[in-house]
């Protein structure tokens, strides 16, 4: 049995547990309910969709049965085929109910009130399943792992999120931009209890991640901030937010407030869908975007900022971030060749890759197809 659980499951996280427990289930999360269970636990497979984790597609295409808790996700080519598997959903909003799957059972109501009728009707199940994902799970945090630890010039994104990832403090909430810094916001970032994390989920919108950030800190004054964002929403709208931050962090009893910026020069998630979908090369007049050393200009305006060069800087960097007494722009100077890679290629996605690459893409050099 698989379970995809979204942002309505976020105050049912025990019940879905406990659901999970019972009928040795997998749990695959929905972007916007990436905090709704912590990655730490070895039956949630991670994020979903074109953004998530192979352990989440294979759990979708091999279930032969689907509970979806809380949950308006999209994108049905992830889910398991039309009519292959029986499917329950639970949702608040009745006009969600078998709008993305065709459900056998649809149950209108709170997740977290609905799942606890449910539970005691449930039985035991056996648990060669779930211990078959349990691998699949553990293997997939080594295949990421692997990923970051590829030498990339001047730095592998993925290595920056995945030592990152452990030194996140305790309840800090987490925002991300969209385009290509949100498949690692999605895949890198292992998510533990008490934190929180979002983005523009539905929309796919570019530059909330840093208003995000500053309205989270308003919310929750004792906790720590984290806006991940890339070099193209930055200056569409970042840049101007830490003008705000900088008129009201003096006021605040706990000034902690980090900005990421992955600093590639590149708009690299549309740069990657015209090769990938298409088979075009990078059209350097569009996707190219002018050099800002972001780290100056937060300084400038009276917050601190920190460059990082090299990929032996990151922990550094990031343990000056954390214990920083006001709010802090990492400027990561990081490699737009680096892939978001999908955790399903297909065989047309590869082909236009090739294409791309043949028609003469400027950083062909720099992709490892090895990767792909």
């Amino acid at each position: 049995m698989a379970i995809l659980a979204g942002a309505g499951a976020a105050g049912a996280a025990q019940q879905v547990i406990q659901v999970a427990e019972t009928l040795g289930a997998g749990v695959a999360k929905a972007l916007l309910g990436k905090a709704v269970l912590p990655d730490t636990l070895p039956f949630v497979t991670g994020s979903i969709g074109l953004l998530g984790t192979k352990p989440s597609y294979d759990l979708m295409q091999e279930c032969d049965t689907l509970l979806m808790v809380g949950t308006s996700f999209p994108y049905s080519e992830f889910l398991p085929k039309d009519g292959k598997v029986k499917a329950v959903q639970i949702d608040i909003d009745g006009r969600m109910l078998g709008l993305r799957y065709p459900t056998d059972v649809n149950l209108q109501g709170d997740s977290r009130k609905t799942l606890q009728a449910l539970l005691p009707l449930l039985q035991k199940e056996d648990r060669s399943w779930r211990e078959r994902i349990e691998k699949e799970v553990d293997r997939w945090w080594k295949v990421l792992e692997a990923r970051a630890m590829k030498s990339a010039h001047p730095i592998n994104p993925q290595r920056f999120f995945w030592e990152l990832s452990p030194l996140l403090p305790d309840r800090c909430i987490l925002t991300s931009d969209s385009g290509s810094i949100a498949t690692w916001f999605a895949m890198d970032l292992k998510i533990r209890e008490g934190m929180k994390a979002s983005l523009s989920g539905n929309l796919a919108t570019m530059c909330p991640g840093v208003p995000y950030a500053i309205a989270a800190k308003f919310a929750y004054p004792d906790r720590m901030p984290i806006a991940l964002v890339g070099d193209g929403a930055m200056q569409m709208m970042g840049i101007n937010e830490l003008i705000t931050i900088a008129k009201y962090y003096k006021r605040w009893t706990d000034p902690r407030l980090m900005i990421v910026v992955l600093n590639n020069r590149d708009l690299n998630m549309v740069t990657w869908e015209q090769r990938v979908m298409v088979g075009d090369p990078k059209f350097e007049a569009s996707q190219d975007i002018p050099e800002l050393n972001y780290a100056a200009y937060a300084q400038l305006i009276g917050l601190e900022g920190i460059r990082v060069e090299k990929e032996e800087d990151i922990a550094p960097a990031l343990q000056q971030a954390m214990a920083s007494k006001r709010p802090v722009v990492l400027d990561v100077l990081s490699d737009p060749s680096v892939p978001p890679l999908p955790p399903h290629i297909t065989l047309k996605q590869a082909k236009n890759f090739t294409s791309s690459i043949l028609k003469g893409d400027v950083n062909a050099l720099g992709h490892d197809q090895t990767n792909l």
